[in-house]
Protein backbone atom coordinates (compact mmCIF):
# COMPACT_ATOMS: atom_id res chain seq x y z
CA UNK A 1 0.00 0.00 0.00
CA UNK A 2 1.05 3.58 -0.58
CA UNK A 3 1.71 5.97 1.87
CA UNK A 4 -1.87 7.56 1.26
CA UNK A 5 -3.46 4.43 0.78
CA UNK A 6 -2.27 3.23 4.67
CA UNK A 7 -3.46 6.82 5.98
CA UNK A 8 -6.59 6.15 4.75
CA UNK A 9 -6.91 3.31 7.21
CA UNK A 10 -5.17 4.88 9.97
CA UNK A 11 -1.74 3.63 9.44
CA UNK A 12 2.10 4.28 8.42
CA UNK A 13 5.12 2.87 7.32
CA UNK A 14 7.55 3.84 9.94
CA UNK A 15 11.32 2.42 9.33
CA UNK A 16 13.02 0.74 12.54
CA UNK A 17 15.69 3.10 13.82
CA UNK A 18 17.06 0.69 16.08
CA UNK A 19 17.78 -3.28 16.42
CA UNK A 20 14.65 -3.52 19.45
CA UNK A 21 12.01 -1.29 19.99
CA UNK A 22 9.87 -2.25 16.99
CA UNK A 23 8.09 -5.53 18.04
CA UNK A 24 6.74 -7.45 15.04
CA UNK A 25 3.36 -8.90 16.31
CA UNK A 26 3.50 -11.94 13.11
CA UNK A 27 7.21 -12.83 13.71
CA UNK A 28 7.04 -12.07 17.58
CA UNK A 29 10.60 -10.83 16.72
CA UNK A 30 12.22 -7.20 16.92
CA UNK A 31 12.57 -5.85 13.74
CA UNK A 32 16.27 -4.84 13.07
CA UNK A 33 17.43 -1.31 11.97
CA UNK A 34 16.54 -0.52 8.46
CA UNK A 35 13.65 -2.84 8.29
CA UNK A 36 10.29 -1.33 6.95
CA UNK A 37 7.21 -1.95 9.32
CA UNK A 38 3.39 -1.14 8.91
CA UNK A 39 2.01 0.75 12.64
CA UNK A 40 -1.78 0.22 12.88
CA UNK A 41 -4.25 0.31 15.26
CA UNK A 42 -4.96 -3.71 15.98
CA UNK A 43 -8.10 -5.06 18.31
CA UNK A 44 -6.35 -7.71 20.52
CA UNK A 45 -9.92 -8.72 22.59
CA UNK A 46 -12.44 -8.21 20.67
CA UNK A 47 -14.95 -8.99 22.88
CA UNK A 48 -18.44 -7.48 23.48
CA UNK A 49 -17.54 -6.43 27.20
CA UNK A 50 -15.68 -3.52 29.21
CA UNK A 51 -12.48 -5.31 28.33
CA UNK A 52 -12.77 -4.93 24.53
CA UNK A 53 -9.18 -3.76 23.28
CA UNK A 54 -7.51 -1.96 20.58
CA UNK A 55 -3.84 -0.27 20.46
CA UNK A 56 -1.29 0.09 18.37
CA UNK A 57 1.15 -2.69 17.41
CA UNK A 58 3.96 -3.10 14.46
CA UNK A 59 4.32 -5.70 12.01
CA UNK A 60 7.00 -6.37 9.43
CA UNK A 61 6.26 -5.68 5.86
CA UNK A 62 7.86 -9.06 5.17
CA UNK A 63 6.13 -11.34 7.88
CA UNK A 64 4.41 -13.52 6.60
CA UNK A 65 2.93 -16.62 8.55
CA UNK A 66 2.47 -16.22 12.75
CA UNK A 67 5.00 -18.14 14.01
CA UNK A 68 3.38 -20.99 16.59
CA UNK A 69 5.59 -20.74 19.71
CA UNK A 70 4.73 -24.06 21.70
CA UNK A 71 5.91 -24.50 25.55
CA UNK A 72 8.34 -21.96 24.48
CA UNK A 73 8.67 -17.94 24.93
CA UNK A 74 9.04 -16.06 21.81
CA UNK A 75 12.24 -13.85 21.25
CA UNK A 76 9.87 -10.47 21.74
CA UNK A 77 9.86 -11.36 25.33
CA UNK A 78 13.50 -11.10 26.44
CA UNK A 79 14.25 -8.58 28.31
CA UNK A 80 11.01 -6.94 28.10
CA UNK A 81 9.28 -6.13 31.51
CA UNK A 82 5.06 -7.88 31.01
CA UNK A 83 1.24 -7.08 31.93
CA UNK A 84 -0.04 -10.48 31.71
CA UNK A 85 -3.62 -10.36 31.85
CA UNK A 86 -5.93 -13.71 32.51
CA UNK A 87 -9.31 -13.73 31.14
CA UNK A 88 -11.94 -16.11 31.53
CA UNK A 89 -14.01 -18.03 28.87
CA UNK A 90 -16.58 -14.80 28.39
CA UNK A 91 -13.91 -12.82 27.48
CA UNK A 92 -13.69 -10.89 31.33
CA UNK A 93 -10.15 -9.86 33.53
CA UNK A 94 -10.21 -12.51 35.72
CA UNK A 95 -6.39 -12.53 37.17
CA UNK A 96 -3.14 -10.71 36.08
CA UNK A 97 0.41 -10.56 36.80
CA UNK A 98 3.56 -8.10 36.48
CA UNK A 99 6.29 -10.22 35.45
CA UNK A 100 9.76 -8.98 34.90
CA UNK A 101 12.20 -10.31 31.99
CA UNK A 102 13.19 -13.25 34.22
CA UNK A 103 9.91 -13.90 35.69
CA UNK A 104 7.72 -14.36 32.62
CA UNK A 105 7.37 -18.01 32.28
CA UNK A 106 7.07 -18.42 36.62
CA UNK A 107 4.39 -15.48 36.18
CA UNK A 108 2.62 -17.47 32.73
CA UNK A 109 2.42 -21.03 34.85
CA UNK A 110 0.71 -19.28 37.95
CA UNK A 111 -1.89 -17.70 36.00
CA UNK A 112 -2.87 -20.82 34.23
CA UNK A 113 -2.85 -22.37 37.86
CA UNK A 114 -6.19 -20.50 38.44
CA UNK A 115 -8.75 -22.29 36.49
CA UNK A 116 -11.09 -19.55 35.79
CA UNK A 117 -8.33 -18.19 33.39
CA UNK A 118 -9.13 -19.20 29.66
CA UNK A 119 -6.15 -17.46 28.23
CA UNK A 120 -3.45 -14.31 28.99
CA UNK A 121 -2.70 -11.42 27.05
CA UNK A 122 0.50 -10.15 27.31
CA UNK A 123 1.26 -6.73 26.87
CA UNK A 124 4.27 -4.85 27.01
CA UNK A 125 4.53 -3.01 30.39
CA UNK A 126 5.96 0.35 29.46
CA UNK A 127 4.55 0.88 26.36
CA UNK A 128 1.09 -1.21 26.82
CA UNK A 129 1.17 -2.76 23.11
CA UNK A 130 0.10 -6.08 22.80
CA UNK A 131 2.59 -8.31 22.55
CA UNK A 132 0.90 -11.98 22.14
CA UNK A 133 -2.16 -14.08 23.23
CA UNK A 134 -1.00 -17.14 25.01
CA UNK A 135 -3.16 -20.25 25.18
CA UNK A 136 -3.44 -23.28 27.41
CA UNK A 137 -2.78 -26.04 25.80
Amino acid sequence: MTSEELAQIGARRVIADADRGFPCRISLEDARAGESLILLNHVSHDVANPFRTAYAIYVREQACEPEPWIDSLPPVFAGRALSLRGFDAQGMLCDAALAQPEETEEKIRALFENPQVAGIHAHNAAHGCFAARIERD
